[in-house]
């Protein structure tokens, strides 16, 4: 199995390592030949904006959109879940807008804002999974077939829309493995 993690800015190495202590090899998504022959994609934290504008610039906005549509996987994660929304709240910046959902940017606050918290997420087991959150979004609205898998002070931070999965949270940057585990048991 291989998975792209999408490598134009943010936490995309350590997504990686996350893949590779799961025995699953990790490639550098940057231009869409890179898109060939992968299983999965992770879309990692970041910019939004600049993220989207560089999808534009190098044309993986819709490659990325028709791998999606043909069903393979795409995990989101921060801005990955800003780039996956159909609506960013106050914004039209590019996006891949697969989910059906509403996000808000930077909803919990600035950078120094940035905070850790332990989610009930009932996919996971009992077992609540200590969350990193970093000028983090939320979701404010989620609409079928998207469905809501943990909040946080009521909001949405983690969904999922059958081959599509986003987090507002930063699970790379954990030592727990179960949400890539749980993404990748989306591609078997």
């Amino acid at each position: 199995m291989k998975i792209g993690v999408l490598a134009m800015q943010g936490a995309f190495r350590e997504h990686i390592t996350s893949l590779a202590s799961l025995g699953v090899e990790g490639i550098e998504v940057r231009r869409e030949r890179h898109l060939e022959g992968i299983d999965g994609l992770i879309i990692p934290g970041g910019e939004s904006t600049t993220i989207g504008k560089l999808l534009v610039e190098f044309n993986l906005l819709e490659p990325i959109r028709e791998l999606a549509a043909g069903g393979m996987p795409v995990f989101g994660t921060c801005a990955g879940m800003v780039l996956l929304a159909r609506d960013i709240i106050g914004s039209d910046q590019p996006r891949l807008g697969l989910m059906n959902v509403k996000v808000k940017r930077n909803a919990f606050g600035r950078q120094v804002d940035s905070f850790e918290v332990d989610l009930d997420i009932p996919v996971l087991g009992e077992k609540p999974f200590r969350a990193v959150f970093i000028r983090a979004p939320y979701l404010e609205e989620v609409e079928p077939p998207a469905e809501s898998l943990a909040t946080f002070m009521g909001k949405s931070v983690m969904a999922r829309q059958g081959n599509l999965l986003a987090t507002a949270f930063h699970p790379e940057l954990t030592n727990d493995l179960r949400i890539h585990r749980y993404f990748l048991e989306m591609i078997k």
